[in-house]
């Protein structure tokens, strides 16, 4: 069977969706401290060794790409309405910032969406770049990612970390005046971990776009998925380093330095595998429409998998927050991503889109 680009890119939103749900859980399920120290039980040690070289700076590099690669199709849309893109694009990121402003203090203090709306703008003001010139400003931002994960794990190392004060555990308005708290420097720390590489994802979408990428027969994915072995073998290897790194950081910082400066390299080298093995996988499998309509409403998925997750964290839900430990916490982030999806696909179902896609959608198209 041969998909459609439709199907292909659902499929990439879907994949991307579950993934960001198993590395997101664990900040909204445990207090900072935890975060930032491997735990003891062997267990969670090693839900946490597979989270961090399978999963964290991985997926969302695909949510990335796919933003990048609709910049230039919502290009191709207004011009054949002739519509103005410049109009569009402003209110779909002035509503983008919005909901990731309330998202942060609502939902979850990780929140993407106001980064991607900020990151918009630059990747807006590089989209006159031929497509040569996309792929070497995204390759020049590798280095600089390397230089940010640097920083920020020296940053982190002499960070005093508090228990004090509301947490995330407690009632809703608690858990609302913790994100507020925390909301500054989570922000600082996303800008530094993601805002580089994520950047990088937009212009390589962009440039992806331009070259008909899920289009059938494009060269370039026909490429991808030749070497996916190839970057399957590098970038397990480059993210195993960034694997030791954590641990032998509890013996000497160094060693935990040079292995985050490897995740700046093996996240997206291994995520670029993923979308291989992604555009292999839609050649024989084709999405049910549950899992469809929640790819094309991924926007509402995201948000709502923080939703759920407070419902089961948070004091004004099961309270299980602090209790659920890396390894236990796996199962449920696969739960919540599942749930998330089949509620707004249910929604989509019987109102056409999402609810936060109807309000984008007005928004942006007036």
């Amino acid at each position: 069977m041969q998909p459609d680009r439709n199907q292909t890119v659902d499929m990439v939103r879907t994949v991307a969706l579950i993934g960001i749900a198993v590395v997101n859980l664990p900040f909204m399920a445990l207090p900072p401290e935890a975060m930032l120290n491997l735990p003891a039980s062997g267990l969670d040690r090693v839900a946490v060794l597979f989270v961090e070289g399978l999963f964290q700076a991985k997926f969302f590099l695909l949510f990335s790409f796919i933003f990048g690669w609709g910049m230039e199709i919502q290009t191709l849309s207004a011009r054949r309405a002739g519509a103005s893109f410049t109009r569009r694009f402003s209110r779909r990121l002035m509503i983008l910032a919005l909901f990731g402003a309330l998202h942060a203090l609502l939902v979850f203090t990780g929140d993407i969406l106001l980064l991607y709306a900020l990151l918009g703008l630059v990747a807006w003001a590089l989209k006159g770049a031929s497509s040569r010139n996309l792929m070497i400003i995204a390759a020049g931002l590798v280095p600089v990612a390397m230089l940010c994960l640097a920083l920020l794990a020296i940053v982190l190392s002499e960070l005093p970390l508090s228990s004090a004060g509301p947490t995330l555990g407690g009632n809703f308005a608690e858990t609302v005046l913790t994100r507020w708290r925390d909301w500054p420097g989570t922000f600082a720390f996303l800008l530094l971990f993601q805002g580089p590489l994520a950047l990088a994802a937009f212009l390589v979408g962009m440039a992806a776009a331009r070259s008909g990428f899920f289009k059938t027969g494009n060269p370039g994915a026909a490429q991808l998925k030749r070497k996916v072995p190839m970057l399957l073998g590098l970038g397990l290897l480059l993210n195993g380093a960034y694997v030791l790194g954590s641990l032998s950081g509890e013996i000497d910082p160094v060693f935990n330095l040079l292995g985050i400066c490897f995740l700046a390299l093996g996240g997206p080298i291994l995520s670029a595998a993923y979308l291989g093995l992604i555009l292999h996988a839609s050649q024989a499998i084709r999405l049910p429409d549950w899992a469809a309509l929640a790819g094309r409403n991924s926007l509402s998925c995201y948000v709502s998998q923080g939703a759920l997750a407070g419902l089961i964290l948070g004091g004004y839900g099961l309270g299980m927050y602090g209790n659920l430990g890396q390894m236990a916490l796996l199962p449920v982030s696969l739960a919540v991503a599942l749930a998330s999806m089949t509620l707004v696909a249910a929604f989509a179902r019987r109102f056409g889109h999402g609810p936060l896609e109807l309000i984008l959608r007005r928004v942006t198209y007036g």
